[in-house]
């Protein structure tokens, strides 16, 4: 269907407009706002199955309550492209994660209607609470909406979150979107529990009216509502003959219901919409609903690229001359190397696709583990089987490894254990923009002890560093590399090892020296030979190679540094403290990523041209006086 016979959704500028329309109308208005996003994504790609997903949802929330005054926070923003439509971007969202366009996820600076940033899983809970206390305290007449789904209740910080709802005066409605998936399937006992979970009907519209009731004669309070909370719930246990989790935590439980009736939930939301005390809506839907292709593929349906809308057929480009991805290099690699040493074994938080380790998970089940978005437990879990004798190679995209900084360092690095960290997705990753991009591991991680930390040049180098890793009397190895497309057409190559703390010369040259790390050194290789700099391939960040440095510094006055990280903290810094500390009095100039400015989105080669990463911006710094 074509935007111009999407009839009622272009008359929705903004939610003010849906809630001049009938309840009557809104499953037209469903169905052309889910047809609106597949059409649009069919041709400027993004998350699609979790906005169709959602699409009741949205439409209910944005008709019963009074947004932007009202607050809905989005847990993982990709469910958002509905709201995004329906809060004044519908006209623009062709622009939708364009260089210059809108922004892929929420975010308060680009809408008032964006309340809270959310790119990453499971901050809901925690940032609505905060606004709710907010509102009681400032005594605003505003209402509340956390809305969790996509696996993001496995993440540690919505259970942290839900402890602090129960003991919080607030009037907080949390929306949990069970759609049993993340990405990939959502795993562990969580999603074991809300597919069983059921109230009785009767016995919740009993409670309901006797809570009017009470309400209506002012014995609700704070601590006879507490009360009564708990004595319905005890009963409520008996009668059904099972335990509720979050009933069990002082919050009223409501559900499950159908998350794709949007009637129905505008009806169950209006009814308790103003109910005081914290409160949870548990609702069913189906990731990719109302299109058949995304329903019966979820996980490829997530981020399909272009599609046909109509037929569902997939625009893949099938080149077969082009390099593999190297995610699929460490997926093929990992599995050689376990097939190889028994005990390696494979961590990834609810990314077994995304990172491929799905291609040793069908191999050797026993011997893989997605536990789910949670990536500080990810890494203390592998901490564990490596203190017993295990090797885990553990795979998280680099910019989701920020949330286990603590427990890289407190579980792993402090004991030296022999976990091999694979950081997917490191530097600019493009489309999905500054909550994704993998900029800050290389110097996060380079001040803590024990650390091996190195990025490979290409796919043969990065067979050679996991192969290198695993090895025997190795400690925590940090092995980074990018998304998408290596440079090779052959990847195969024999496993060999490395010399840990080894670089190479890749040109000699005269005047200066470039210094480079990971796959941006293909980049940087081309700019050496355009203006006759010497190249060198450092490999490793930590520790460094000193012979390297010691020739540089011995031949050349000026070096330039390369690295698709932030500037200050990384390989540039290390190497101007090594020269600097060893009396070496070379300039140093750093390419990196900007510092103090986060990068937005656009396409991975618009991203490099912008921060002066590609061939042509590292010859002008190359070339620069």
């Amino acid at each position: 269907m074509e935007k111009e016979t999407l009839g009622l959704l272009r008359s929705i500028d903004y939610p003010a407009d849906l809630r001049r329309l009938t309840v009557d109308d809104l499953p037209k208005v469903c169905d052309e706002l889910r047809q609106d996003i597949v059409r649009e994504l069919s041709v400027n790609p993004g998350h699609l199955a979790s906005s169709l997903g959602v699409t009741e949802l949205t439409v209910a929330l944005h008709y019963v309550y009074d947004t932007p005054n009202d607050r809905i926070v989005w847990d993982v923003g990709h469910q958002a492209y509905g709201h995004k439509i329906l809060t004044g971007r519908r006209d623009l969202f062709a622009t939708n994660r364009k260089l210059g366009g809108l922004r892929p996820f929420p975010s308060p600076e680009e809408s008032e209607y964006d309340t809270f940033a959310c790119g990453h899983a499971s901050n809901s809970i925690s940032a609505a609470l905060g606004m709710a206390v907010a509102a009681k305290l400032s005594q605003q007449d505003r209402k509340v909406v956390a809305v969790i789904g996509d696996g993001a209740m496995s993440g540690g910080l919505a259970f942290e979150g839900l402890n602090n709802v129960s003991s919080s005066p607030n009037d907080l409605l949390i929306i949990l979107n069970d759609n049993n998936m993340s990405i990939d399937r959502s795993v562990g006992g969580m999603k074991q529990y809300l597919l069983g979970l059921n109230t009785n009907k009767t016995y919740n519209t009993l409670r309901f009216k006797a809570g009017q009731w009470l309400h209506g004669r002012g014995m609700m309070n704070d601590d006879r509502r507490k009360g009564l909370i708990r004595l319905s719930n005890a009963i409520k246990s008996a009668l059904s003959q099972q335990q509720n989790i979050f009933e069990g935590m002082n919050i009223r439980y409501f559900g499950p219901t159908d998350g794709h009736d949007v009637r129905e939930l505008v009806r169950v939301l209006r009814e308790i919409k103003d109910m005081k005390g914290p409160k949870l809506l548990h609702i069913h839907t189906q990731k990719g609903h109302g299109y058949p292709p995304a329903e019966k593929d979820v996980t490829t349906w997530h981020a399909p690229g272009r599609f046909n809308p109509d037929t569902g057929e997939r625009l893949v480009d099938n080149d077969p001359d082009k390099p593999q991805k190297y995610q699929d290099v460490f997926g093929h690699t990992l599995l050689e190397l376990a097939r190889q040493n028994p005990k390696i074994v494979g961590v990834t938080p609810a990314m077994p696709s995304g990172c491929s380790m799905n291609i040793m998970m069908r191999e050797m089940p026993e011997r893989t583990f997605d536990v789910g978005i949670a990536e500080g437990h990810a890494v203390t879990f592998s901490g564990g089987m490596a203190k017993d004798g295990l090797i885990p190679f553990c795979n998280i995209y680099s910019a989701f490894a920020q949330r286990a900084y603590d427990n890289i360092i407190h579980d792993v690095a402090l004991l030296g254990l022999h976990v091999v960290f694979c950081f997917d997705r490191a530097g600019l990753v493009g489309e999905d923009g500054s909550t994704h991009h993998g900029a800050f591991d290389l110097a996060a991680l380079r001040p803590v002890p024990n650390l091996t930390i190195a990025s490979p040049m290409d796919e043969h180098e990065l067979r050679r560093l996991m192969f290198t890793a695993q090895l025997d009397g190795m400690g925590p190895f940090v092995i980074r590399y990018p998304r998408g497309g290596g440079v090779l057409h052959d990847w195969r190559c024999p496993l060999q090892a490395v010399e840990v703390g080894t670089g190479r010369r890749l040109h000699d040259g005269d005047g200066t020296a470039v210094l480079s790390i990971g796959p941006i050194g293909n980049e940087a290789l081309k700019a050496a030979r355009e203006t006759g700099a010497a190249m060198y391939d450092m490999r490793f960040l930590k520790p460094l190679d000193e012979a390297i440095l010691h020739e540089v510094g011995r031949r050349f006055s000026r070096v330039v540094t390369v690295e698709n990280g932030v500037r200050d903290g990384g390989l540039g810094s290390a190497v101007a403290e090594w020269l600097s500390d060893h009396g070496y009095p070379a300039r140093v100039v750093r390419l990196g990523l900007p510092t103090d400015r986060f990068v937005e989105h656009g396409s991975v080669a618009e991203l490099h041209h912008l921060c002066h990463l590609d061939a042509e911006g590292i010859k002008a710094g190359i070339e620069s006086p």
